[in-house]
């Protein structure tokens, strides 16, 4: 707006202020548990206990610090839960030199008879033991998630400390063996022992949820498809209900997550894991 007077121009400056600020965004934040395991979280940690999820991907700084990889955390973290990761073997602070980085580096950790995936479940077990003891995580709600190779190693989590209520694989590798990387140590005794088929019984029963394209050669559709029926298989060897969701979903991308599949999986936790406001349906 313009006004004349006397030769001068006045000028006025109108500025609208919004009637509330919108809060920023948190960042990602590193800590370390009194045994020394570093890990990251997604904003603060809280002042009380509060439902966890662990997002597997590749550093911790990625996979936090993406929303992508994030996947479901992004509706997760608005439903209360704490989002916490580790960098994974052979990546980030992970990374060993001289071995490669990488998948390449868990072949040649595989070569050296070294176990990348027992080293980080105990690394992932002494942080959960940490934000318990701290009273930073309810112990009744906990999961993990991943994607890719990931989603690999939070399926081989699961598996292996019982304390995670529920488990979201995103296009997982299951299958080493598939991986342009193993092509040559198919035959390796240790690659072939952490084939998650082999791991079956140890999820029979338990909440898995599992999305894959239908043409994912770099990680095997059919592979994640064979390990889903595996899991029921045990299941029902041990007379307990299956509790694998398994979505194959078009997707002319290959290796990628199908899009829609963050909101579904959000959905299936939230009923499956729950939060203390809104227990697990049953």
């Amino acid at each position: 707006m313009k006004w004349y007077s006397k030769g001068l121009w006045l000028i006025f400056t109108f500025v609208v202020v919004p009637s509330t600020l919108q809060a920023a965004e948190p960042g990602v934040e590193i800590h370390k548990t009194k045994a020394g395991t570093v890990f990251a979280t997604w904003g603060p940690l809280p002042g009380k206990p509060v439902p966890t999820l662990f997002i597997l991907a590749g550093t911790m700084e990625s996979t936090l610090g993406s929303p992508y990889f994030r996947q479901c955390g992004n509706q997760l973290a608005k439903a209360g839960y704490l989002l916490v990761s580790v960098d994974i073997p052979c990546h980030g602070s992970e990374h060993r030199p001289p071995e490669p980085t990488g998948l390449s580096g868990w072949a040649f950790r595989c070569e050296q008879g070294d176990d990348f995936v027992a080293d980080n479940n105990r690394r992932l077990s002494q942080v959960l033991d940490h934000l318990i003891s701290t009273g930073q995580t309810d112990a009744e709600y906990v999961g993990v998630c991943g994607t890719s190779r990931g989603g690999y190693l939070a399926l081989q989590y699961a598996a292996h400390d019982s304390r995670m209520k529920g488990v979201v694989a995103f296009a997982p590798v299951t299958d080493l063996t598939v991986l342009n990387e193993f092509k040559s140590r198919t035959t390796n005794e240790m690659v072939q022992a952490l084939n998650m088929i082999q791991r079956s019984d140890k999820l029979a029963g338990r909440p898995v949820w599992i999305v894959i394209g239908d043409r994912d050669a770099r990680v095997g559709t059919d592979q994640s498809i064979e390990l889903a029926r595996s899991i029921t298989r045990a299941g029902l060897a041990k007379g307990e209900q299956s509790q694998v969701d398994l979505h194959v979903i078009a997707e002319p991308k290959g290796h990628t997550v199908p899009q829609g599949s963050t909101d579904v999986a959000a959905d299936w936790f939230l009923k499956q894991v729950g939060t203390p406001a809104s227990p697990p349906r049953k």
